[in-house]
Formats: structure tokens, C-alpha cells, sequence
């Protein structure tokens, strides 16, 4: 069966006359400084899917707001709301950390009162230590490299309540858990909980991940953009890399650069790829809203869920 039954297919002229009260709430300055490597988006981009993209999920958090108001009077207490969480899901190198971001910036501007946190699960992933251990170094990325329980732990804190939640702080240019660094999560209003992973199905758990989320986004896009985006990253990072020498890049980085680029489409091939396949893609049909990218990280269509 083909998932996009399930969803109204807007494309982005549609979508962007949907809720036009709104200007990008940044400058371009901000905006550079909250865009990842390589990743390219406008203002404009912003205002276009981004600004509706946040009315639609104030909806969602009105309703959620409303329904937790309902329990209360059902059970005669009072019924505190839980934090809202959002997940974002999607490949590696589509530009979900810059989506996560934008996010956040924009729901802290739009809501001055509420507390908007981001996590990335990079940071429930098992240290490279016990990714060697277990033999599993060359499958960083796929679920087994994650500390599922953990996560699910973590969420099931957030959601009662609890403050000062520490997370494990996960370093890309280390490319590894950084041992005794944590980021600290503390009672948020809305979470935005980002990774590769948000929306997989559990191994032996017996709840799910996503169960946890209010709302959640896919940024899809064909397999081949995504692998020309994810060379280009590669080679942004090679310019920079060859400064720090504890930089993990930085081996490749003063090398051939030739041979760097056939190790990185080798690792896109048979990882990333194969992940996104296999893992990924599969989980695109659970996601709420899915923003499809065209040539330049260009949105140009957009997939609300019907139900």
C-alpha cells in the first residue's frame, strides 16, 4: 500500500498561502548561524513552510492543552500538562538539525513564556568503546548502536516532569560520546527531540519511542540528493578539519583528497545508505508531516497526515 494515501500532498504554493499573519521571526544572520553544514535555506523558506508549519503545531498543542484540561475534570484533580514533544526524523545529511533548530528558535520567539528545548539522540548512542566491544563499530547509526532504553527512560522523565535530566553530550568531530559532559534538560514546555532513529519501531522494548511525541516531522528527499548533499558536507568539513588535529576528519582531511571521497561514498554505500533503507525509510508513513526536498534543500511539497 502506498503510505501517501494517508496524507493530503500540498504543494508549497498551496501550503504557503495557509497562514500568511507571520514573518520570519530572525534575522539573516540568525539565520546562517542556525543552518547546518552545506544546508541552504532563505528567509523566505522560512516564512513560506516554517512560520505555517509552527501555527500547525500551536493547533496541535492547543488540543493537547484541552484534552489534558479534560482528564483533570474526568479524575476531580488537577492534571498538570506535560511537556509538548516534537520529533524530527529523517537521513543523515538532509538537513534535520537545521529543521530542528529553526524549530526551536521560531517556537521560543512565537512563545516568549514557554521553555523550547532541543535534544539530538546522537547522544543515546553507545560510546565507540562499547560499539568495538560488541563488534558493531562499522553499524554506528543503526538501531542496535543505540541505547534504546535509555532514550525511552529519558523521555519517560521528561513527560513526568522531573528537572535536571542529563543527557550525554555526543561530539561529530570526535565522532563519540564525550566521557563526563552531559546537556541538561530542565522541565521544558516543548521538546524537540531529533535523530535518525525518533520514529523506528523498538527491538525487545515494549513501548516506542515515538509514543512520546505530540507531533512529528519526516524531511525526506530522494536517496541520490541526499548522498550529493552528504559528499558536499564531507568536503566542507575536510576544509576545516585539517586545522584540528583531534578532529576525527583531520586523517582525512591532510591526505588524498581523492581517496577521502571514495572512503566517504564507500561509508555512504554501505551504511548510510543501507540504514536509510532499511531502517529510515520505512518509518517515514508514522510521521505527521513530511517535508520533501528537492535541489537545493528547496521544499516544494509538503504531506499532512490525514489521520
Amino acid at each position: 500500500m502506498d503510505e501517501k494515501m494517508n496524507y493530503y500532498r500540498i504543494p508549497r504554493e498551496e501550503w504557503l498561502g495557509f497562514y500568511r499573519n507571520g514573518e520570519a521571526p530572525m534575522t539573516e544572520e540568525e539565520l546562517e548561524n542556525i543552518k547546518g553544514f552545506n544546508d541552504q535555506i532563505s528567509l523566505q523558506d522560512v516564512e513560506d513552510i516554517y512560520v505555517p508549519l509552527t501555527h500547525l503545531i500551536h493547533l496541535h498543542m492547543k488540543e493537547f492543552e484541552s484534552l489534558t484540561l479534560s482528564k483533570g475534570l474526568f479524575l476531580h484533580r488537577y492534571v498538570p500538562v506535560p511537556p509538548f514533544i516534537i520529533g524530527i526524523a529523517g537521513s543523515v545529511a538532509v538537513g534535520k538539525s537545521t529543521t530542528a533548530r529553526l524549530l526551536q528558535t521560531i517556537l521560543s520567539r512565537i512563545f516568549k513564556r514557554r521553555n523550547v528545548q532541543l535534544i539530538t539522540t546522537d547522544g543515546f548512542l553507545y560510546p565507540n568503546k562499547v560499539l568495538e566491544e560488541r563488534g558493531i563499530m562499522n553499524r554506528k547509526g543503526f538501531p542496535e548502536s543505540y541505547d534504546m532504553e535509555k532514550l525511552i527512560e529519558f523521555l519517560n522523565r521528561v513527560k513526568n516532569g522531573e528537572d535536571e535530566i542529563r543527557v550525554p553530550m555526543y561530539s561529530h568531530s570526535v565522532y563519540d560520546i564525550i566521557d563526563g559532559e552531559y546537556e541538561i534538560i530542565n522541565q521544558p514546555d516543548i521538546l524537540i527531540v531529533e535523530g535518525i532513529n525518533t520514529l523506528q519501531l523498538p527491538a525487545n522494548q515494549q513501548i516506542y519511542v515515538s509514543d512520546f511525541f505530540d507531533f512529528s516531522v519526516f524531511v525526506d528527499a530522494d536517496p541520490k540528493l541526499i548522498e550529493k548533499w552528504y559528499l558536499d558536507r564531507f568536503g566542507a568539513l575536510l576544509d576545516t578539519a585539517f586545522l584540528e588535529p583531534d578532529n576525527y576528519y583531520y586523517q582525512y582531511a591532510i591526505g588524498n583528497r581523492e581517496e577521502a571521497f571514495e572512503m566517504a561514498k564507500g561509508v555512504w554505500k554501505s551504511v548510510n545508505l543501507k540504514n536509510l533503507e532499511e531502517y529510515i525509510l520505512p518509518t517515514r508513513g508514522r510521521a505527521d508531516i513530511i517535508l520533501h526536498k528537492t535541489e537545493k534543500h528547496i521544499i516544494d511539497e509538503i504531506y499532512l497526515r490525514k489521520y
